[in-house]
């Protein structure tokens, strides 16, 4: 017989639920008039969908995905701030980004986790914007599926 407190239950971002996410992002994206790069990833990290729009830099892979990962992680927006909020000045942001790895953690705006009640699924992250550009479009993709950012 199993241990009830040793599983749960857990609901996950589906590959569905990721195409519309990318769907309303692209649409934003071409509505601001910028090639963006957009990443989605699963709670874990694990990318799901990652669309390079035409014209977009090749650079923007690897930011894009690099925010969708580091949101899903905090479980929060990408920002400055470290991983408890606290203000970190650039030589401690560049110290997370390299004790995290150059992959996994990112200070640039423009990533957002995907929260449903309460439980982070996944995370998005923009690149090819401004960073206000960038955030616009990830928030446009978690509303087009009724998540939030937190907060």
């Amino acid at each position: 017989m199993t241990e009830p407190s040793a599983f749960a239950t857990a609901r996950r971002l589906t590959t569905a639920g990721a195409q519309k996410m990318m769907v309303a992002a692209i649409a934003k994206a071409e509505d601001i008039g910028i090639a963006a790069t957009v990443a989605i990833c699963d709670a874990g990290g694990h990318m799901i969908l990652l669309q390079r729009m035409d014209g977009g830099r090749f650079h923007t892979v690897h930011s894009s995905t690099t925010k969708a990962v580091t949101a899903a992680s905090n479980k929060r927006p990408t920002t400055t701030k470290g991983a408890q909020g606290q203000d970190l000045d650039t030589l401690h942001a560049i110290g997370l980004s390299l004790a995290a790895g150059a992959q996994r953690w990112t200070a640039m705006e423009g990533g957002f986790p995907v929260i449903v009640e309460g439980e982070c699924l996944g995370g998005i992250g923009v690149s090819g914007g401004d960073w206000q550009q960038d955030q616009d479009i990830a928030k446009a993709a978690v509303d087009a599926v009724g998540a939030s950012i937190g907060g």
